[in-house]
């Protein structure tokens, strides 16, 4: 392998301006450089491919974690990363190192010759590359936007398809209704190629079932052909007339039964194709599962160090109303502290849907904008949405200050230890992280 001298981020940086827009649904522009490439496409390791709008990230964790506790070498495609690039490429269970990474970004550059492509089409053009050169056992691949005209859907004949849940997201991109996003999604589903189904409004899986049965792909949905409940201190999982016994995950919130259980049903379907995961694997897999800025507990770093002793630091990047919905179904438990709010979206995103859920759970709210993003809400702006969702809310400059406030003022009022959740976005979260200065995200 070559080695270069360029830093990754500059390649990165160079990409970005290869198309005038960050987001143009092709399949098209990607064909032609993976041809020029050698089409490393088709010589990838069994795929797993994944849609949805809510929970993708929640279930590959899960996934990743019960293949590798089968022994199973593991590499995994996500998006966006959170704190450098390098997170959305896992080589057989680490992420890309810099010299690897800048070497292949460099490769599809020159490969490119200057042509019109997105960042996304060319960086996953670059991940193809890295699956197809080192072996692994699976690849577990996150598509990016939609579904249909997504890069990752150059990828014809996966092992299994999964769709998690379906809701209101990205509509500039994938149409206004559930029906139209739904479609998106359902194009990434094959002939002859199973499929599991995550929890679905009905207009959704109705969508899903439709396209599925002119295409003739198997579904195993929820709530037809699988279910998760509570069960005691666990949880029970019946497919097809058989009950699984298996430990809560250890990803948290209410919502995570249902991820869990769509990476239950797709590891039994593997298991079918001849992966071994077995039962003990697919229960240490939920209790092992990591997955950053998913209603994450900070309990050290430079932010959490801001907190007085007893309160609580959460961070979760949920950004739609589906999102809001599944934090308030959480958050609705937490009566033992106040509850206090920090926040930051884009301005692409419905702020009052994601908010309206929340506004019954939380002490109040500050608001902040997203440190270098462009397309952020101004702090002002953000917090003008959260008082039309009916929270006292007041604008800050950063999410320090927020936090230094917020715990000044409970102070003032003799209030006793609360919990603070920060929220809104991936990209805030990804920041907040950086911030905090958490260990390296490779582990």
């Amino acid at each position: 392998m070559k080695t270069t001298t360029i830093p990754s981020d500059v390649i990165l940086e160079r990409l970005l301006h290869l198309h005038p827009k960050i987001i143009d649904l092709s399949l098209g522009r990607l064909e032609r450089l993976l041809t020029l490439l050698g089409n490393p496409e088709r010589s990838l390791p069994p795929v797993v491919h994944v849609a949805g709008t809510n929970g993708k990230g929640s279930c590959i964790a899960y996934l990743r974690a019960m293949a590798e506790t089968a022994g199973l070498s593991v590499h995994v495609y996500s998006s966006p990363h959170l704190v450098r690039f390098h997170e959305r490429i896992r080589l057989a269970g680490k992420l890309i190192d810099e010299t690897r990474l800048s070497d292949l970004l460099e490769r599809c550059e020159q490969a490119n010759g200057g042509e019109p492509i997105t960042f996304f089409e060319i960086t996953t053009a670059a991940a193809f590359l890295a699956f197809s050169e080192e072996p692994a056992d699976i690849l577990l691949l996150e598509v990016g936007l939609g579904g249909r005209l997504d890069a990752t859907n150059v990828v014809s004949q996966p092992a299994l398809s999964i769709i998690t849940p379906v809701s209101l997201d990205h509509m500039q991109y994938l149409g206004t209704t559930l029906e139209s996003i739904a479609f998106e999604k359902a194009g990434i589903l094959k002939p002859g190629i199973p499929a599991v189904i995550g929890p679905q409004p009905a207009l959704a899986m109705e969508t899903i079932a439709r396209h599925a049965k002119t295409i003739a792909a198997p579904l195993h949905a929820y709530g037809t052909d699988w279910k998760i409940e509570s069960h005691g201190e666990g949880l029970v999982f019946t497919c097809n007339g058989t009950e699984e016994v298996v430990p809560r995950p250890n990803l948290y919130g209410t919502h995570q039964a249902e991820n869990a259980g769509v990476a239950l049903m797709a590891a039994r379907l593997l298991e079918k194709q001849g992966f071994e995961i077995s039962a003990s694997a697919r229960g240490l897999g939920l209790v092992s599962a990591e997955w950053p800025a998913r209603l994450q507990h900070i309990t050290a770093g430079t932010l959490a160090s801001l907190l007085p002793h007893g309160w609580e630091l959460w961070l979760d990047g949920g950004h739609n109303e589906s999102a809001g919905k599944a934090l308030a179904a959480t958050l609705g438990a937490w009566s033992d502290k106040p509850l206090h709010l920090i926040y930051g979206m884009l301005n692409t995103k419905a702020a009052g849907a994601f908010l309206a859920p929340l506004a019954k759970s939380a002490h109040n709210l500050q608001a902040v904008a997203i440190p270098g993003e462009p397309n952020s809400l101004s702090a002002e702006e953000a917090a003008t949405f959260a008082r039309e969702a009916g929270f006292d809310a007041t604008a800050f400059p950063s999410v320090p200050d927020a936090l230094r406030a917020l715990t000044k003022a409970a102070a003032n009022r003799s209030e006793p230890p609360g919990r603070v959740l920060i929220c809104g976005s991936l990209y805030l979260a990804g920041r907040v992280l950086a911030l905090n200065e958490l260990p390296d995200l490779s582990a």
